[in-house]
């Protein structure tokens, strides 16, 4: 089973990666770094403890636009190592794939990254490495055929694609939304595959960047949405704002706490701070909401 590392400067975006890594049972473990200065680190000390060493990494996930060095510069770096790990290219950008495989990638993988294509890097990663390549057996029962993935610049020969069954859905994924739908339900997409998510599910909304994370009974969301555009939107659905990273659904809040002047809420298994500037309001809002 493989141990892998990845490498994305973009915080959600790295969950998303990491989160998708985890659900395959290829993989043993998926650890993350969010610059080149981590990720050489690790390497380095995985370098340093064997290819048996419980920091070994088989597979480094990169990024390449990044603060600082690119992931094409870490590539190099690594190739200078005796044993490096393999690398797997994740990027929005097809104009770097010559460059890739002439650094002996192993796989060039296009965002908004696709279970099903990420699943076929992890194969060809496995096949490297000498170790079983089938895909998980809960999804070999329905192997529909992988959509073709965005052509690379010219010149490049990427492998070509086989067949490949997407992962099987142990949890809900998190997605990417462009776009808030009218009505009801906000709709959330990833890889060219739109869902529709509830409002009246989601318990608390998480800022993350420029994105924001729908928190429900089932799992989260990742989304390209500001906190403070779904705070406007949502206002009359009942959401308040209760710290600048946190906007939470009225009727979702359990539990109001006050501890030495702090004050927190309890919603279903989360707790989150509630800050000075909005704990008054969200009392007097509580209170209206009780006897009404």
């Amino acid at each position: 089973m493989l141990r892998v590392l990845a490498v994305d400067d973009e915080k959600p975006l790295l969950e998303e990666l990491l989160y998708l890594l985890r659900s395959d049972p290829r993989v043993h473990s998926a650890e993350g770094a969010s610059d080149a200065t981590e990720a050489l680190r690790r390497v380095t000390r995985a370098l340093e403890s064997g290819p048996d060493g419980p920091d070994r990494i088989d597979v480094v996930f990169l990024d390449i636009h990044m603060a600082g060095l690119t992931g094409l510069d870490i590539a190099r770096l690594l190739a200078g190592f005796a044993r490096p790990p393999l690398i797997v290219f994740v990027t929005a950008h097809e104009g770097f794939a010559v460059q890739a495989f002439d650094l002996k990638a192993v796989d060039y993988v296009l965002k908004p990254v696709r279970p099903e294509r990420l699943a076929e890097a992890v194969r060809r990663a496995c096949v490297q490495l000498g170790g079983p390549a089938g895909a998980p057996a809960a999804a070999a029962s329905a192997p529909p055929p992988v959509r073709s993935q965005a052509p690379a610049a010219a010149g490049a020969r990427p492998a070509p694609q086989p067949p490949q069954s997407p992962l099987p859905p142990h949890r809900p994924v998190p997605e990417v939304t462009v776009a808030d739908r009218s009505g009801d339900q906000i709709a959330v997409e990833l890889g060219g595959v739109t869902r529709f998510v509830a409002i009246a599910d989601i318990a608390y909304v998480e800022a993350q960047g420029d994105y924001a994370r729908l928190h429900t009974d089932e799992g989260s969301h990742l989304v390209r949405i500001p906190l403070s555009t779904l705070e406007q939107r949502w206002a009359a659905r009942g959401f308040v704002r209760i710290h600048r990273r946190h906007l939470v659904a009225l009727g979702r809040i359990d539990e109001l706490r006050l501890d030495a002047g702090t004050t927190s809420v309890r919603v279903g298994a989360a707790e989150l701070q509630v800050s000075r500037r909005h704990a008054r309001e969200l009392r007097d809002l509580l209170m209206r909401h009780a006897t009404g």
